[in-house]
């Protein structure tokens, strides 16, 4: 795994690592609207979604930034894939900002003024973009090896999850619009009218603090988050073992820190799985009930019992190693 370094950076997917910094500088101008801009909508800052946009592409986008340069093949589709992924994003969060600095919703807006209107085509644009680039990515990472067998699959497995979470994020709409057009707010107080929604069985608003998720009823933010940020924690995952391995002898082995990413791989997936069954059933993620409850637990007893495995292998393999040999051996030996 390259180390992060000053010179290691600079090797980094430009055009992505320019969308960071723009994220970056959003995250400063959103953190200042939270305190200096009073107006709300559905009871939040105006400026609380394009600052969780903007953290959430920081994050993203500097781990593909990172990634793509490792790959050795395709490596001109790669960089033309993360080109359009950091293009798309930046369009995307742009309308998003654009339409909280005046003080009106971004997502399920179904106003048919001429700015909105268009806004959302383009919006929409920048959805696909982020979708299929992403897409691509996770397919081509197929056909082609980075690093140990545990990065290897991590890397595999988190774009993959990243994807599915996009996915269910396309589905918000379509899940949720049943009910027909609602009308909500904006910030001047006017009201606005909005088609879609995150929440399942309930309207959007009077959520959680920070993320806004529902505390009444469904919503699919829940696993569209975790899925989106799965590459981040099985890359984490691999880099913990790695260093870990440093001390612990029964890690040091490439089969057993794949093993264990697998596991924690498994362990993630079943969340995802457990959070999208949650809210497709309405129920809020503060408010599981006992089936819910029951498949955590299986989750949790199923991926410590592989865990638990897995170093057993590692434990046993060290055990019954030959001794090496010494300078007496081969004397007796001769």
């Amino acid at each position: 795994m390259t180390l992060v370094t000053p010179y290691a950076v600079r090797l980094w997917h430009r055009p992505l690592m320019v969308m960071v910094a723009a994220m970056s500088a959003l995250i400063v101008v959103a953190g200042f609207g939270l305190f200096a801009d009073g107006r709300e909508l559905m009871e939040q800052s105006v400026w609380a979604k394009p600052l969780k946009f903007g953290v959430s592409f920081v994050m993203y986008g500097a781990t593909l930034a990172w990634m793509l340069p490792q790959l050795r093949k395709a490596r001109r589709t790669m960089w033309t894939l993360g080109t359009a992924f950091a293009v798309a994003g930046l369009i995307d969060v742009g309308f998003i900002v654009v339409q909280a600095a005046r003080g009106t919703y971004s997502h399920f807006n179904a106003e048919t003024d001429a700015f909105n209107a268009i806004g959302q085509l383009v919006f929409s644009t920048g959805v696909i973009g982020l979708f299929g680039a992403t897409l691509l990515i996770a397919v081509m990472l197929l056909f082609q090896r980075t690093g140990d067998a545990a990065l290897t699959w991590a890397l595999r497995a988190g774009i993959g999850l990243a994807v599915l979470g996009m996915a269910l994020a396309s589905f918000i709409t379509g899940s949720t619009s049943a009910n027909g057009p609602r009308t909500a707010k904006d910030a001047y107080g006017n009201p606005v009218s909005l088609v879609g929604g995150h929440g399942v069985g309930v309207p959007d608003g009077g959520g959680m603090p920070i993320t806004n998720w529902s505390t009444v009823g469904g919503d699919l933010r829940v696993p569209h988050f975790i899925g989106l940020h799965s590459v981040q924690v099985f890359v984490l995952a691999v880099l913990i073992l790695t260093t870990l391995a440093t001390r612990i002898t029964r890690l040091r082995h490439e089969r057993v820190r794949a093993q264990l990413t697998g596991v924690v791989i498994l362990g993630y997936t079943a969340l995802f799985a457990i959070t999208a069954w949650q809210a497709l059933r309405g129920q809020a993620l503060i408010h599981p009930d006992a089936a819910t409850w029951t498949a955590l637990a299986v989750t949790i007893f199923a991926t410590t019992l592989l865990a638990a495995l897995a170093l057993a292998a590692a434990r046993r393999r060290i055990d019954t190693a030959p001794a090496p040999s010494t300078g007496r051996d081969r004397i007796a030996i001769r």
